[in-house]
Parts: C-alpha cells; sequence; structure tokens
C-alpha cells in the first residue's frame, strides 16, 4: 500500500510597518501570532509601555490584544502607527512645542461669500484641515468644493489635507473670501486667472471625486437628484415603527458625521421623555430640549459641528437638559412629529412648525413641563452662534429655575403635610394594633386555659376510671385468720399517710401495683421502695408472689415519685 504523506500548512508570513512620531517600525510575524505581541515587540523598539500604546490603522477598525492576525484577513504588506495619548509629546525643539500648542488653540475665520455678500463667522480647531473648512462652506454657501474660488489663504496653505495649525492662518481672526469658480465655457484669461492659485478652486481630480461622492455636485449634476441626498446616509430610517429604534440609528448617524462629543440624545419615545424630564420629584426635574433635523437645510452641517457639538453647549445640555432629537428631512417622518406635536403641545406651536423653511432648520424647542400642560418656553433656529444659543440656553434655564423653586417649595409643604398625616395615621395604626394585639392575646390565654383545664379533667376522669376498675378488680382483704398465709403490708405516701392492707402470700405482685394504683398512685409514676435492704420493688417481676419477693409476713414500703 503506498504511504500517505501529510502536508502541514507552512505559516504565512505578515510585514508591518509601524509608524510612531518621526520613527519607523518593521515588525515581521507569522499569522497565526496575536495582536498583543505586536505591542510586545515595539515596546522593546520604541520603550513605550504596552499599557500607554493604540496600536491604529487596521483595515476593521480598532481590534483586542488577543486577536490572532489571522483572523482579521490581512494582506502581506501592512501600514500601522502608533499614538500614545496618555505621554506627553517630546521636548526636542521649540518648533514641536509651538506646532501642538497651536494644534489646540481655536481659530475664528471671518468668511465673505462674495456673490451674496454675507459674512459667516465660524469656529475651527487647529487640527481641523482646509478640507474640513471648504466641505463647511459647501454647507453654507451650496458652493461645491470643486466649483469654490478662495482669496485671503496664506502662501504655505498649498494642500487641503493640512491642519489649521500648519497653514500659517493669522491668530485668532483671519479673514476669508469665497465665490463660485466660474464655468469652463468662460474665457481662456478668466481660466488662466483661477488657475493662478491652485489651492483656491480644487486640490486634485480625486477631490472632485470625493465631492461628487460623499457631498454630491453642484446643481444636480448628477441624475437630477438633490446634492444632500448623494451626500449622506439618512439620519432616521422612513417609517420606523420604533421611534427608540429610530433614535439609536439617529445617534449613531449623528456620531458618524460629526464625532462623539455631541449631546446625549435620549432613546426612546417622546413620551417617555416626558416622564424622564417632567415626571419626577420637583428636585430632579429638568428642562426638555427637542433638536428638529433638516439634511436638505444649508445650515445643518455648521449648526450641529460647530455649535451642537461645541463643549460648552455639550456639558450645559447634559447637566440640565433631557435632549430629545427627531430628523424631519422624510415626508413621513416630519408628518409623524407634527402629529406628535399637535398631541402634547397644542396645534399653534405644530403649525410654527409646520411653517418653518427647510433653510430655516434645524430647530431647538425648549419645553419646560407644568402641572397641567408641558409650555414651549423657546424656539431656537439654526442661524445662531455658540454664543447666542449658550445665552438663550440659560434664559430658559432662568425661567425654569424659578419655576421649579416654586415646585419645590409646594413639594416640600404637601410632602410636610402627608408626612404629618402619615404620622399620625402610623400612631393610629400602631394603636390599633396593640390593642388588637392585647385582645388576641388575652383571648389564646383565656382558650389556653380552657383547653388544659380541658384536658385536665380529661386526664382527672381517665385516672379516675383506671382506678375505679383497679379497685373493682382487686381480690377481697383476706382476714387476719385465714387458712392461707397473709402478708400485711404498710404503705406510706408522699403526703406521710399509710396505706395498710393484707394480701395472701400467693398474691402476684402486681396486685400491689394495682392496689396502690386505686389509691392515686399508678405505678407508671411513682416508685414503691422497699427500706431493708432498700430496692425499687416496681423493678421486680410483678408476675412473682409476694412469698417469692420477700414481702412476708409483713413489710413497710413507702411511695417515691418517679424523676
Amino acid at each position: 500500500m503506498p504511504s500517505r504523506q501529510i502536508v502541514e500548512r507552512q505559516p504565512r508570513m505578515l510585514d508591518f510597518r509601524v509608524e510612531y512620531r518621526d520613527r519607523n517600525v518593521d515588525v515581521v510575524l507569522e499569522d497565526s501570532c496575536t495582536v498583543g505581541e505586536i505591542k510586545r515587540i515595539l515596546e522593546n523598539e520604541l520603550q513605550i509601555p504596552v499599557s500607554k500604546m493604540l496600536l491604529k490603522g487596521w483595515k476593521t477598525g480598532d481590534v483586542e490584544d488577543s486577536t490572532v492576525l489571522k483572523s482579521l484577513h490581512l494582506p502581506k504588506n501592512n501600514s500601522l502607527y502608533v499614538l500614545t495619548p496618555d505621554l506627553p509629546p517630546p521636548s526636542s525643539s521649540s518648533h514641536t512645542g509651538a506646532l501642538q500648542e497651536s494644534l489646540n488653540q481655536n481659530f475664528m475665520l471671518i468668511i465673505t461669500h462674495r456673490e451674496v455678500q454675507r459674512e459667516y463667522n465660524l469656529n475651527f480647531s487647529g487640527s481641523s484641515t482646509i478640507q474640513e473648512v471648504k466641505r463647511n462652506v459647501y454647507d453654507l454657501t451650496s458652493i461645491p468644493v470643486r466649483h469654490q474660488l478662495w482669496e485671503g489663504w496664506p502662501t504655505s496653505a498649498t494642500d487641503d489635507s493640512m491642519c489649521l495649525a500648519e497653514s500659517g492662518l493669522s491668530y485668532p481672526c483671519h479673514r476669508l473670501t469665497v465665490g463660485r469658480r466660474s464655468s469652463p465655457a468662460q474665457t481662456q484669461e478668466q481660466s488662466e486667472e483661477q488657475s493662478t492659485d491652485v489651492h483656491m478652486v480644487s486640490d486634485s481630480d480625486g477631490d472632485d471625486f470625493e465631492d461628487a461622492s460623499e457631498f454630491g455636485v453642484d446643481d444636480g449634476e448628477v441624475f437630477g437628484m438633490a446634492s444632500s441626498a448623494l451626500r449622506k446616509s439618512p439620519m432616521m430610517p422612513e417609517n420606523a415603527e420604533n421611534e427608540g429604534d429610530a433614535l439609536l440609528q439617529f445617534t449613531a448617524e449623528f456620531s458618524s458625521r460629526y464625532g462623539d462629543c455631541h449631546p446625549v440624545f435620549f432613546i426612546g419615545s417622546l413620551e417617555a421623555a416626558f416622564q424622564e424630564a417632567f415626571y419626577v420629584k420637583a428636585r430632579d426635574r429638568k428642562l426638555l430640549a427637542i433638536y428638529l433635523h433638516h439634511d436638505e437645510s444649508v445650515l445643518t452641517n455648521v449648526f450641529c459641528s460647530q455649535m451642537l457639538c461645541a463643549e460648552s453647549i455639550v456639558s450645559y445640555l447634559s447637566q440640565n437638559f433631557i435632549t430629545w432629537a427627531w430628523d424631519l428631512t422624510k415626508d413621513a417622518n416630519r408628518a409623524r412629529f407634527l402629529t406628535m406635536c399637535n398631541r402634547h403641545f397644542g396645534s399653534v406651536v405644530a403649525q410654527t412648525i409646520r411653517t418653518q423653511k427647510t433653510d430655516q432648520f434645524p430647530l431647538f424647542l425648549i419645553i419646560m413641563g407644568k402641572r397641567s400642560s408641558n409650555e414651549v418656553l423657546n424656539v431656537i433656529q439654526g442661524n445662531t452662534t455658540v454664543d447666542e444659543l449658550m445665552m438663550r440656553l440659560m434664559a430658559a434655564m432662568e425661567i425654569f429655575t424659578a419655576q421649579q423653586q416654586e415646585d419645590i417649595k409646594d413639594e416640600d409643604e404637601r410632602e410636610a403635610r402627608e408626612n404629618v398625616k402619615r404620622e399620625q395615621d402610623e400612631a393610629y395604626r400602631l394603636s390599633l394594633e396593640a390593642d388588637r394585639a392585647k385582645r388576641e392575646a388575652h383571648e389564646r390565654e383565656m382558650a389556653e386555659q380552657f383547653r388544659l383545664e380541658q384536658i385536665r379533667k380529661e386526664q382527672e376522669e381517665e385516672r379516675e376510671a383506671i382506678r375505679l376498675s383497679l379497685e373493682q378488680a382487686l381480690p377481697p382483704e383476706p382476714k387476719e385468720e385465714n387458712a392461707e398465709p397473709v402478708s400485711k403490708l404498710r404503705i406510706r405516701t408522699p403526703s406521710g399517710e399509710f396505706l395498710e392492707r393484707r394480701f395472701l402470700a400467693s398474691n402476684k405482685l402486681q396486685i400491689v401495683f394495682d392496689f396502690v394504683a386505686s389509691k392515686g398512685y399508678p405505678w407508671d409514676e411513682f416508685k414503691l421502695l422497699s427500706t431493708f435492704p432498700r430496692r425499687d420493688v416496681t423493678q421486680l417481676d410483678p408476675n412473682k408472689s409476694l412469698l417469692e419477693v420477700k414481702l412476708f409476713p409483713q413489710e413497710t414500703l413507702f411511695l417515691e415519685a418517679k424523676e
């Protein structure tokens, strides 16, 4: 029979180039190794503890240290990078320190829209890129990034991927002007003029493609569809049966667009949000903020990224508000919210929202719960600033706080009255319970006495019946002068009295026991003892005669109660 060869699978080798600040480390491992083994190699190379190291760049997102590389289905060559947020940046040069400081600064960009002569004041962190600024401006002006013509960028800002801290902008404010790029049909002279500053117009063909796929193209150029429809996936499913599920998708989509620093949206129905905000103790109540989103509004992206995600706004909302959200982009969801609005706030508020134009969104409704109804304190439109939004939130909080203090006072007084009444009722209840307990204890005592008396009577009657039956069953007492031998017994009772009787010497000892029992001293309760020698007669065989047990011709015995 030919031999069978077993071919073992050769391990697959993977190459990793890991970047950390200004260093590159090459790591080669088998695919049977884990992510943690890569980190341990990097720990030796970079002198960074594994606990302080974040290994990024995985195609599948963040992975655990225990993940086996084979399960990630990686190509042979891979690029990763290491982040160390808990470690201070190296102070190797003053330039690095200055750059790090600039990345943490906020730049105010005063942008003028040339065609309509309108100014926008936008705040951006130093780590934001030029591309992000252009995309935000697209949401405000409807000028796609590839059609934007800029003036005012520093000469060092040659790449849209460059962050603002590196671009050479004036700090803290910098002025820019944006307009629409002329169409290809315009003169060659205009085209040449536009091409003198490359970064003002467009980065590359790749960026044009990104604009088209992610943010739409100008004037509905692709299949006649609106640019926002091509730009984003919906915030909320249309005709969602469960409001909680719809809010879960809304929160996930909001985070993917604008980052994790955003208000904590309440997951649940509007009625549940009311319960959480209003129907609790007065001290625990909060205002309800309803955020109404609309993807078709040019203000939405800026409002969300600049205002709603500002740390000061997020913190203030978290401390003082329950924030609930809804997306009005789809007609079905809009109709559903208007129905809810009409039911909870009345037709006037519903009509106010119904008549809002698309570009007036997003809206922020501030709701305060009252005893009989819910009052809309404020309707904030999207064309606002962080400072104005904060001021209006604080103004609503002042109204709410004044009302809350009154409610707390009323609630405390009501609780005090209820506590007094509750204490009185409790004292009365305890008094009734004590009386009832005494009565029941007395009734139980009487019943127990009656039961014991009945038992005693029954026992006495039973003993008397036994005594009589034993007395009647005794043989007659023989005379002193008798043909048969006679034994005379003298028995001393525990009370000191003596029982005297004559028995035939041939009588069994049991007859003596029966005689003693007939006098009220049953042998199962009393011992019958002789004196000389001292012995327990009740331990003897009751079937033996008096002569056999040596109780003849006469004997003095005494009774003793058994223990």
